[in-house]
């Protein structure tokens, strides 16, 4: 399993690269808080999955919705921003606090902050009034479910620290496909 994480990493950072897919011009402090931020992720393990086996679950990520070479631009730059704002309020929750160190947690946060803020300038130039509603159709609603299936499994669990494990690993997963976008 470390393996396959270490792996996981290696292809992240190699496909995190300054000349992205969006067309807006995203800065290259972008690409490296994402790049940081997995690597964030990465650091936050406090327990082996392999002890939280019986707590996995699929939360059917929906990679055909969010493949980038399928995606118009406003699109893509609409679910890379729902993306980076579930992940950011799902680590900025109370019971978030608890199960973190919180030295990796505030830089994950301020990473995924910046990464917000970068994308909203993104967001602006490429979003016309028509596609207001790109928010709530979609693809960008297939990611809000995703989250909505991660909260609920969360308080399922009691917020363990298994779960919180095993959000952990989506969320570095999630974040890592979205760099086709």
């Amino acid at each position: 399993m470390a393996f396959v994480l270490s792996l996981l990493m290696a292809l992240v950072l190699v496909s995190y690269s300054p000349g992205g897919s969006l067309g807006c011009d995203l800065s290259q402090n972008h690409v490296l808080f994402g790049k940081k931020n997995l690597r964030l992720l990465g650091q936050m393990r406090r327990i082996s999955p392999r002890f939280c086996l019986q707590d996995r679950k699929d939360f059917d990520f929906p990679q055909e919705m969010v493949e980038g070479g399928q995606l118009q631009e406003a699109q893509a730059i609409s679910v890379l921003h729902e993306m980076l704002q579930q992940s950011f309020n799902l680590f900025h929750t109370e019971r978030s606090s608890a199960a973190w160190d919180t030295t990796l947690l505030e830089q994950l946060r301020t990473g995924l902050h910046q990464q917000l803020v970068d994308l909203d300038a993104c967001l602006g130039q490429v979003m016309g009034e028509e596609d207001s509603a790109l928010g709530r159709t979609g693809p960008t609603l297939a990611v809000k479910r995703y989250f909505q299936g991660i909260h609920v499994y969360l308080q399922e669990k009691g917020y363990s620290d298994c779960a919180w494990e095993t959000i952990r690993v989506e969320i570095m997963r999630s974040l890592s496909s979205s760099t086709s976008l």
